[in-house]
Formats: C-alpha cells, structure tokens, sequence
C-alpha cells in the first residue's frame, strides 16, 4: 500500500511537471513554394535545447520557461530566429527563404541534427536541389547513381542503378515512394533509376541501427518523399538530354489551400532508331525500346490541423519487335507477321491524412496500393493464299510470360513529443499481398489455351512498432525500441520481434561514439537469375517451405565535427544473415512446369567491415571522400559443397571521391572518381567438347555439347573497376526564369571496365578463352535544363 502511495506521489509530481510546460507546436515550411520541409532544426537558444521537424514538416518544442528564443535552420535556407513570449501551447506556421548562394555539399549528414548528436548511425540525408550538379550517364540525373557513391553501397555491374547494401541484395533494401514500398526500381535494365529527380523533394538513406518503425528488408531504407505541390504560385522545370526529356508542373488550385503537382519523362531512342530500321528492313520491321514515367500528386491543407494528399506513380519500359513480310511459292503466297514484347513497369498510389492531434501529438494515416508486374510475349500469325484460289489457310501461336507482385496496405504512425528530452513513436501496418511468381500461357490455332506455372497465391504481413528517442543527462542520448511482425503463409504462420537499440555518447562538444544494435525480419524473397541481363527476377513469399529470412547487425562509430565545415565519420559494422535463397545449380526461371519452391535452396551470408567518410559541406568547393574495407560472404548446404564462398558483389576496398567547387556564380564544376576490386564469378576450371551423330532413317545429323567440371562458385574475381566522371554547368537567369547547360563526360579516361566475362575459342591459340566485354568506353553527353 505504501509503495502504491508512493508511486502516484511521483506520477502527479510528474504529471504536474509536464503540465506546466508549455508548448509550440506547428509546420515549417519552405516561403516561395509552400513545400514542408523535413528535417529542420528547431533550437531554442536559452535553454540549449530543441526539436527537429518529421517527414511531414511537424515539429512540437515544449519548455518550462515562459520565454523561448527559437532559431530554424536547414540546409539552404536563410535561419529564422523567432523570440516568444508564451502564455499557452501555441500552433505556429514558419516560414524559411532559401539563400541566395547554395554553399552545402551534395550530401549532408543527419538531417538536422548535428553529426555528433543523432542517435542515428549509418544515415544519409540526399538533397536533391544538388544533385543535379553531378557528372550523370547521358546526362541522365538519377538519385540512386549518387547513393551508390557512398560508403557501404556498391552499384552492382557497370553502369547499373541497383545498391548492395553491407553485403546484401537488391531484394533486401526497402525503397519507399511517399511510404509505399517499391518492388523494382530500375528502368532500361537498371541502368536508371525510377525516380524523376524533377518529382523529388527529399531522399534519406539508412543503412544500420534501423529505428523500429522501419521493418520488412533486411540491409537498407531508402526512403523517397515527392513535392508536394506548388501553393504559391504555378512553377514549372525541366531538361532535354541525349535520351529523354522531361517536365514538372506545379502551383495552386486553391492559393495556400489546393496545390497540385504532375511530372513526366520519357526517352526517345525508339523514335530515333525506328526510321533507320525500318529503312533498313525495307518497311517490314519495327523494333524499338522506351520507358515513361509519370509523378502526381495533390495536397489540400483544410487547417492548421489536418491535411490530406493524394499521390501517384506509373511507369514502364517496353522493348517491341514487329515483322511482316509476303512470300510468294510455286503454290501461293504466305503473308506473315512476327511479334515479340517484352515489358515492366510499376503502379503506386497512396491516400494520406495528416491530422495534429494536440501540441504534442501527431498523427498520419494511409491507405497504399502498388504493383510490379512482368511480361514477355511472343507470336506469330501466317495466313496462306493457293493460287488455286479457296478459303485461307491461317497458322496461329501466342504466348505470354508474366509475373508479379500486387500489395494493398493500410498503416497509422504517431509522433508524441512530451518534452525536448523525448521523441516517441508507435504504430502499425496491414498489407495484403498477392504473388504471381511465374505463369505461362499459350494458344496455338484451334486449340485450347494452355495455362502453365505457379497459382498466384495471397499472403497477409503485420507490423506492429514502439521507439523512444530520448536524453539521459547531458552526454548520454538513446534509441530504444521494438518491432513486432507477422506473417499469414499458406497454413502456417511466421512472426518475428525485432529489438532496435542505438545509443550515442558525447566525448565532448564535436566528438561522439555511437552504438547500434538490430535485428531485422524479411518475409519476401527475389529469385534471380543472375546472368540473364533481364528484369526477369520473381518476387516469391515466404512458405510452409521456405523461410522468411532473418539478419542481425551490431556496428560501432565514432563522428567528428572538424570544424570549418568538415565532417568525418567511421563505422565498424558485423552482420550476419539466414533463410537468404538462391536458385540451385541449373535451374532457371523458364521451366514453369516446377514448384519454384523445388528449384531454390536457402542459406546463410555474413558480411563486416569498415567505412570512413570524410566530407566538406560548406565553401566554394565542396565534396567527400568514401573509403569500405569489407568481406561479404554466403553459404548453402546444397552448393559449393556446403562451404563459404564469396559473394558476387564482394568488393574488399571500395573508394569514391567526389568534388563540386563554383567557379563563378554562373558556372560550376564538379568530379568523381570511383574505385573497387573486382566482383566474382563462376568459370569452370575444365571445358570438353563433346560431338555427337545421330542417325534419323537416310540423314545424319552432327552436334555437340559442351562440359563443364566447376570446382568452386565464384572462383574468379575479374578486373578491379575504376572511372573518372566530369561535368560543368552554366547557369543563366532569364526573364522567364532560368537556364542550365550542362556538358558532362562519364568514363573520362575510357576505362575498360568488365561488364561481364564469357568463354569462347581461340583458333589462333587453339584453346578456350575467357573474354571481357565491356559497355560504357568515354561517354560525353549534353543535356538544357530550365526552371520558369
């Protein structure tokens, strides 16, 4: 009874602390545009304590004293300081100018926070207004070609947009477009990515010490926010380069109530190709490839409390082949037409509601949908004419490849900030999955369609999360929190609680060491073929058969702030994977007529090392410099022997310079330099080749087969892979505006860099031969941009 007495002794005394404090709540916001801004600094100058802003421009600030002098800053924008007098909780609006000279590097650490004080470890914030400064292939600007020049991230084959993230797999990074998840990225066979940097606002990275409330992939977050909407005034931007063009609209429907935003790009290599192949062929083929993509978005503001956005994406990439021709025969003619497809693409659309609750609590809801579908077609149709005249003889075939993924969700986020010395989360998430991991369907004349390949089956995942950021004393600030997630297979259930804690701890005033443990659960799987070149990858779940798979990550740093605008920064990371899987040795995605489930196996990975960064973020030259130091590996009982082997993207030094410096106000230079040892791959130690003859009644026919004795996987590591990229801007203001002229060289110096590696014959040496084939020699590329 006394100890009863004694506890709600101290919950009134608490309680009556925390209802003394009073607090100022509200949205930042940037002033030309209307766009929230995400991740400013909210710093109250008489008690040395502050906030920062959510992913949706809220911040809440409380203090027990009835004066504040708060300061707002972010990166790019003139501060704020706004002294107040508070006599009750206050919702504001604030308002920030941009400056007039962008003096940040292309990447800044985390967010608002100053390196040393973030709980986060292996977090990068991506603004995009710099990006644009970086030498692109074909002038192509892409978001993910800059992530891949970060520490921790390999880029995967030469030119390609994919991101191996400590050791992981594509299939283990959680790409978010406004919180819905993004199942394949890539377009023109992953040399770009998705996303239109005309359509983003903010890019955040995370690569260790998770918070809890992101779940489902094992190795990274990449999460994408687009614009909002223009309310101010109608804005619009856009480029024209060697492969594609594109343009963003943008401005009120309502002012400073109703904005929308659209975007689209699409290049036009088959409009180029298409009139000297048809040339060519005489008029009887048409081949040709492009993707399109298209961003939308609109956000009405109905107050200061409640805000709903409507969101979407759609893109594809479509390869075709047509052909016709006529023959004609001693019998008749033959018309005939040939057709061959092949297609990807991804639809998302998201509902949101951000609703202010109170002072200190904040509230989003979704409803998201998103689909990745597949497809490769092929046909045929001949008609014949006798010259003897009669009804015509028709020969017709069609076929279809498809697989896919199609999620609906719903999900809730809380933010409830009681003071300056706690930030807690909590929520949930509901997705109804739909796998369709292969299907086949053919039809020849008059007869029924055969159906071919896996049933699409249906699947339901759960997430439950609770996290605390929160202060201990002066040195001492932690991220402690829970991830709890479920999984509805076929007739069995998997779940899994996932502990996240992080802890940061001040040497003093520029100088920490921080600490990250995770674990993390993933309940989808990619089935790759690796040596295809094809988006033929299947998205499979987890079954009564096969695991969801599983990681653990321990990782350690210390963070510096140097001081004139230098930052450096050095994590030790060691994580180990399960239940990863992997097709066995000889089987492929074509044979649909087999359980995938029986042409897979599952296993274990592990990877460690050490990443330094070191980057300059203010001056007229600006840049970083990345150095990893690390060792992937994996294992199966079913390959290899059983023993460890290296992983294909196993890169022991991995290195990336990169250097932006304005020459005048009207142009700018800018430079990157990359460097990693070679990926690996599987040759065999022995080839033979094997002839043959096989006797069909008068005719004898001769052939051959190769064989192949494999000592080990991935027994060859090719050439170290190294490149130099330039670029230069000049810039000009207009009276509509502005305009860029952007020339930039990728592959400077013309690096023979492997693409991939085959064996042929040599006649002249009289023995097989490992040849490299390489794709981008020096690449220069010109692209206008414009901004009205």
């Amino acid at each position: 009874m006394k100890n009863a007495f004694s506890f709600c002794c101290i919950y009134l005394i608490c309680f009556y602390a925390y209802a003394q404090r009073t607090t100022i709540s509200g949205t930042v916001k940037d002033a030309e545009s209307g766009e929230t801004l995400i991740g400013v600094n909210v710093f109250d100058k008489k008690s040395q304590k502050g906030s920062i802003t959510n992913n949706y421009g809220f911040f809440s600030y409380s203090s027990l004293e009835s004066e504040v002098d708060l300061v707002f800053s972010y990166v790019g924008y003139e501060p704020v300081n706004l002294p107040l007098i508070l006599e009750k909780d206050t919702l504001i609006t604030v308002e920030l100018m941009q400056s007039g000279l962008m003096k940040e590097v292309v990447i800044e650490g985390e967010r608002g926070d100053p390196i040393q004080e973030s709980t986060l470890m292996g977090a990068i914030n991506v603004p995009l207004r710099e990006i644009k400064n970086i030498p692109a292939l074909m002038g192509e600007v892409d978001i993910f070609k800059v992530i891949q020049l970060l520490p921790g991230v390999q880029s995967g084959a030469e030119g390609t947009s994919g991101l191996y993230v400590r050791g992981g797999s594509p299939d283990q990074n959680l790409i978010l477009l406004d919180g819905v998840p993004v199942y394949n990225a890539s377009h023109l066979f992953g040399f770009f990515s998705i996303f239109n940097d005309g359509a983003i606002s903010n890019v955040e990275m995370i690569k260790g010490g998770f918070p809890a409330r992101y779940g489902g992939r094992l190795s990274s977050v990449v999460d994408v926010t687009m614009k909002e909407g223009n309310t101010k005034e109608f804005k619009g931007d856009g480029s024209i380069g060697l492969i594609a063009s594109k343009l963003t609209l943008e401005g009120p429907i309502v002012k400073d109530k109703t904005s929308f935003l659209v975007s689209g790009r699409r290049t036009y290599l088959d409009m180029v190709a298409r009139p000297i192949i048809r040339k060519s062929s005489e008029g009887r083929e048409d081949v040709g490839y492009y993707f399109y993509d298209v961003n939308a978005k609109v956000n009405h503001v109905f107050n200061n409390k409640n805000r709903l956005y409507l969101s979407y994406y759609g893109g594809d990439d479509v390869a075709y082949s047509d052909y016709n021709n006529t023959w004609e025969g001693p019998g008749g003619s033959t018309e005939s037409k040939e057709e061959a497809g092949l297609g990807w693409g991804n639809k998302i659309a998201a509902l949101r509601w951000n609703h202010v609750i109170n002072e200190r609590l904040f509230a989003n809801f979704m409803g998201t949908f998103t689909k990745y579908r597949f497809e490769l077609t092929t046909g045929y149709e001949d008609v014949f004419t006798s010259n003897q005249g009669g009804t015509p003889i028709e020969d017709v075939y069609s076929a279809e490849y498809f697989s896919g993924i199609r999620d609906f969700a719903l999900k809730a986020d809380f933010d409830y900030i009681p003071n300056s010395d706690h930030y807690i989360r909590w929520g949930g998430m509901w997705i109804d999955h739909r796998f369709t991991p292969g299907v086949f369907v053919s039809q020849e004349s008059e007869k029924p369609e055969v159906t071919e390949g896996a049933i699409p089956s249906d699947s339901q995942e759960l997430a439950l999360y609770a996290e605390d950021d929160f202060s201990v004393g002066g040195r001492w600030k932690f991220n402690a929190g829970v991830h709890f997630s479920g999984f509805l297979a076929e007739t069995k259930s998997y779940t899994s609680l996932q502990p996240r804690f992080s802890a940061r701890y001040l040497l003093d005033a520029s100088s920490s060491l921080k600490f990250s443990y995770v674990q993390m659960a993933q309940f989808v799987h990619l089935l790759t073929n690796a040596g295809l070149g094809l988006p033929t990858d299947l998205w499979v779940p987890s079954t009564d058969k096969i695991a969801p798979q599983a990681s653990e990550q321990l990782a350690l740093g210390y963070f510096k702030n140097l001081g004139y605008g230098l930052e450096f920064s050095a994590e030790a990371y060691y994580k180990t994977m399960s239940g990863v899987i992997e097709y066995q040795d000889g089987a492929s995605f074509l044979n649909t007529t087999d359980d995938w489930q029986e042409k897979v196996t599952s296993g274990d990975g592990r990877s460690y090392g050490l990443e330094l960064f070191l980057q300059k973020k203010t001056g007229k030259t600006t840049g970083w410099i990345g150095y990893t130091l690390s060792k992937t590996e994996r294992q199966f009982d079913d390959l290899n022997f059983g023993e460890w082997f290296p992983f294909r993207y196993d890169r022991r030094h991995d290195i990336s310079v990169t250097a932006v410096h304005q020459l005048t106000d009207r142009i700018d230079l800018s430079g990157t330099w990359v460097f990693g040892t070679g990926s690996y791959i599987t040759v065999p130690l022995q080839r033979y080749q094997h002839s043959f003859s096989v006797i069909d009644n008068t005719r004898t026919y001769y052939g051959g087969l190769y064989l192949e004795h494999f000592e080990s996987r991935n027994n060859f590591q090719m050439r170290s892979y190294h490149r130099m990229d330039v670029g230069i801007n000049f810039n000009k203001i207009k009276k509509w505006g502005k305009r860029t002229w952007n020339v930039s060289i990728y592959n400077l110096y013309s690096r023979q860099n492997p693409f991939y590696m085959d064996i042929s014959y040599n006649y002249e040496l009289q023995r097989n031969q490992l040849r490299q084939f390489s794709l981008f020699p020096i690449t220069p590329s010109v692209s206008y941009r414009f901004t009205f």
